[in-house]
Parts: structure tokens; C-alpha cells; sequence
């Protein structure tokens, strides 16, 4: 009798880990069964980034050259120097390009465009120029630019790229073309200024005219 009771309990034991290991096996599987849907759906890469800014300002900027936007703006004038002009480029009442052009002093001027898409800005060019004589007669001096363009893309008002081109254009025999023959090089984004610019540039959006400064 004791030996069919000892039989019995062990069987009862071995019976209970099989049971065990089963709902671990199984619990094991339930856990890998379904990925979450943060592993399932990839990121949205810098390269994917670039193109679609690439993209949208192709788009804005055909929009802007076939006189499509509607243009609005003013001029100011801090004590003479620095000299600006703010031109809002809108369709229906919203803003699509900011262009911001100034002077600080008489060899040196600026331009930034800003190019927007719902209500932040996804690509910005800045062009920095000091001209110099170099050259020619008194009668007919040479001059030369030396320009340097920025190009910033941006993403939610985080740069994704930034490209920098340094250029010289002589009066003599402009290129209009100079700056599509020049290689942007990647350089450290630092857009802490423009936005800020940019942010003064909105508050304004209403004013006609000229004012002292920003």
C-alpha cells in the first residue's frame, strides 16, 4: 500500500512541472508573439528629411519666382545703420516666405529667406556679402563680392544639415551662376540667431512702412 501511495505521489509532482514548464513556454511565446508597434515602424531618416525639405521649398520657391505669392512689408532704419527691408510673401493670409535683407555698413550686406510650411520655417538661405575694389581705373573701377551662403535645413526647429558656400563675383564678368558651381560644405549648425530673427520678423507682420528698429 505505501509503495502504490509513494507511486501515485510522485507522478502527482511530475505531472504539476510539466504543467509549469507549459504555461512558462507559453508565457514565453505570448511576450515575442507581437512586436510593438515602436519596433514595426521605422524612423523617419535624415536622408528622408532632407529630400522632402528639398521638395517643399522646389515647390514655395516656383510659387515665389511666378509672382503667385502676395507681398506685403516695411523698411526700418536704426540711426542709419543698420538699414533693413522685411517683405511677407502670403497666399490667403498665410505667410509662406520671409525675406530680410539689411546693410551694417557700406561694404557689407545680408539677405535671409525664410521658408515656411504649417506656421515654422523648414529651410533657410542667408547670404553674406563684403564687396572690395580690386582693380580697374579710376574712371572704371573693378569691384569684387566675397559671399559666403548658408543653407539650413530644418525639422520641427531642430537643424537636420547645414551647407556653407564661399564664393567671390567680380564686376567685371559676373556669373550668374557662381554659386551652382561651388560645392555646399557641411559645416556646424548654429541656428540659435535666425530663429530668433525670425521670431522678431513675425511680430511685425502687420506693420507698413518704416520703423526706427526690429
Amino acid at each position: 500500500m505505501k509503495k502504490i501511495v509513494l507511486i501515485l505521489s510522485v507522478l502527482f509532482l511530475f505531472s504539476c512541472k510539466n504543467d509549469k514548464d507549459k504555461t512558462a513556454i507559453h508565457v514565453s511565446v505570448s511576450k515575442n508573439e507581437a512586436p510593438s508597434k515602436q519596433d514595426t515602424v521605422p524612423a523617419k531618416n535624415e536622408t528622408d528629411l532632407i529630400n522632402q525639405i528639398k521638395k517643399d521649398y522646389a515647390a514655395l520657391h516656383a510659387e515665389l519666382e511666378s509672382k503667385k505669392l502676395s507681398p506685403a512689408g516695411f523698411q526700418y532704419n536704426c540711426n542709419e545703420e543698420p538699414l533693413g527691408e522685411v517683405t511677407f510673401y502670403s497666399d490667403q493670409g498665410e505667410i509662406k516666405v520671409i525675406e530680410h535683407s539689411y546693410a551694417e555698413h557700406s561694404h557689407f550686406s545680408a539677405s535671409e529667406r525664410y521658408f515656411i510650411k504649417n506656421g515654422k520655417p523648414f529651410f533657410i538661405v542667408k547670404q553674406e556679402t563684403e564687396w572690395s575694389f580690386d582693380g580697374g581705373t579710376p574712371e572704371k573701377p573693378v569691384t569684387k563680392d566675397d559671399i559666403i551662403e548658408t543653407r539650413i535645413y530644418l525639422n520641427d526647429d531642430r537643424a537636420v544639415q547645414c551647407l556653407e558656400k564661399k564664393y567671390t563675383i567680380r564686376s567685371d564678368r559676373k556669373d550668374p551662376s557662381a554659386s551652382d558651381k561651388v560645392p555646399g560644405k557641411k559645416i556646424q549648425c548654429n541656428t540659435e540667431e535666425l530663429l530668433k530673427t525670425y521670431q522678431s520678423l513675425l511680430k511685425h507682420r502687420d506693420q507698413r512702412g518704416e520703423i526706427k528698429c526690429l
